[in-house]
């Protein structure tokens, strides 16, 4: 791609962030009181995670923070998305607080700040108490109470210093990857739980971003989505049909409820389970949202499979087009296209691009750099069009790069590197890479763009 990115069109105040996730990164499981989390069971079970990874390590966050917010420095970001690990803050998933888990998020936040760097912290990416799942997990109703009491422990702690929240990261993952699809945490296969998961999952959305309010006056709360644009592999009315199911799927189930539509009705039937709803829980789950979150990787093209397991449809594999390392076809167009919709749709007010990222093989150099020109062009064209949706009206606050480190990158273990900072996991010994590098001079860019604008 062309050396030169228009940014011009993104607001002065923007911010230029990069993302993680705890159990991806921190390492030290168990220590300083944390108890497994439903990843630690997942991960250690055999034949859930490639070449039997685990988090138990990661890249040794927990002991290395100083380190990463140095390299958060050296990268000219003002922005860091993190999450907090529930096990390690309330052990017990409800009941006491653990003092040194609390501990380690508020020395965290503080160095954050001093080194001019916004916190924007997520309360649950994926990592449930395993003692939580032990009582059922999110299919049960108490997991969504239990979400809000763990929100306004570390809500009243860091909510002085920290202002953007999110309530939940990519909730449609934990409900249908890891109920229906089996492949994430807890690993079930089972519809009627996942369905039950997913209205849970949102009414403690709801739940949290209440008691986060009313904990942390001021606090700007928002929930995080994984969403994708969706195409028909063939103009088959078939097809279409489907397409409009996996729309529902991976979209709407998730974006309509938070904006008071209720679930969709189209997918409640293709479904075909009772909502465990109760009186007053779809206004509980339209709790207002200060922002909304996107995190964007691919495109969905689908065709019907009316033997298939619900939403009855199978992803089609297009030929001749690029993919990345997870081989996932690479559309930036589509990142454009969502935010768009997010905005002339559903109206929203503040967009951040939570996640956008790439995995592909990295080759280190004899001299230890490491050249990774396919992750540049993927961030430049992505970024590209997140500037060409602001100039069309999007209104978006921020970009957070997925991720600042290669990590455990979930069922694929640690063969999947996505980081702007390459990790040797054998000695903790991080390096910026060429993207990592790139991304740099793309903040300069921008700054330097809005500050001959003013």
């Amino acid at each position: 791609m062309s050396e030169r990115i228009d940014l011009a069109a993104l607001p002065h105040d923007f911010l230029w962030g990069t993302a993680t996730a705890a159990y991806q990164i921190e390492g030290a499981v168990a220590e300083d009181g944390r108890t497994p989390s439903i990843w630690d069971t997942f991960s250690h079970t055999p034949g859930k995670v490639a070449n039997g990874d685990t988090g138990d390590v990661a890249c040794d966050h927990y002991h290395r923070w100083r380190e990463d917010i140095g390299l958060m420095r050296q990268l000219g970001v003002n922005a860091y998305r993190l999450s907090v690990a529930w096990p390690r803050v309330v052990p017990g998933g409800t009941g006491p607080v653990n003092p040194k888990g609390l501990a380690f998020y508020d020395e965290l936040v503080d160095a954050l700040l001093e080194a001019g760097i916004t916190p924007s912290v997520t309360l649950y990416h994926w990592d449930l108490p395993q003692v939580l799942q032990d009582r059922g997990g999110w299919p049960e109703r108490d997991t969504a109470f239990a979400l809000a009491e763990y929100a306004s422990a570390v809500a009243t702690r860091l909510g002085d210093r920290v202002k953007l929240w999110a309530t939940l990261n990519e909730p449609s993952c934990s409900a249908w990857i890891g109920h229906l699809e089996g492949k994430m945490a807890p690993g079930w296969t089972d519809l009627t739980a996942a369905v039950r998961a997913s209205v849970h999952l949102l009414l403690g959305h709801g739940l949290a971003a209440q008691a986060i309010r009313a904990a942390a006056p001021g606090a700007q709360v928002g929930i995080v989505n994984n969403l994708s644009t969706v195409h028909a592999a063939t103009d088959r009315p078939e097809d279409i049909a489907a397409a409009r199911r996996h729309d529902g799927h991976v979209n709407r189930w998730w974006l309509d409820p938070v904006h008071g539509r209720g679930f969709p009705a189209d997918m409640v039937e293709t479904y075909g389970v009772e909502l465990p709803l109760y009186a007053g829980d779809l206004t509980t789950i339209a709790t207002s949202l200060d922002w909304l979150g996107l995190n964007y990787y691919f495109p969905a093209y689908v065709a019907d499979a009316p033997d298939a397991p619900a939403p009855y449809l199978r992803a089609v594999r297009r030929e001749g087009v690029p993919r990345t390392g997870m081989d996932w076809e690479i559309d930036a167009s589509g990142i454009e296209t969502l935010l768009l919709r997010l905005t002339e749709d559903y109206g929203a007010r503040k967009i951040y691009v939570t996640e956008n990222g790439s995995a592909f093989p990295d080759a280190v150099r004899p001299d230890g750099g490491i050249d990774d020109p396919e992750r540049q062009d993927y961030l430049e064209r992505h970024l590209a069009a997140c500037a060409s949706a602001a100039r069309k009206g999007a209104p978006l606050a921020g970009y957070f790069a997925w991720s600042l480190l290669d990590n455990f990158e979930w069922a694929y273990g640690y063969d999947k590197r996505f980081g702007l900072v390459h990790v040797d996991y054998r000695t903790q010994v991080r390096t910026i890479k060429g993207s990592g590098h790139r991304y740099a001079d793309l903040v300069r860019v921008h700054r330097g763009q809005t500050r001959r604008a003013a």
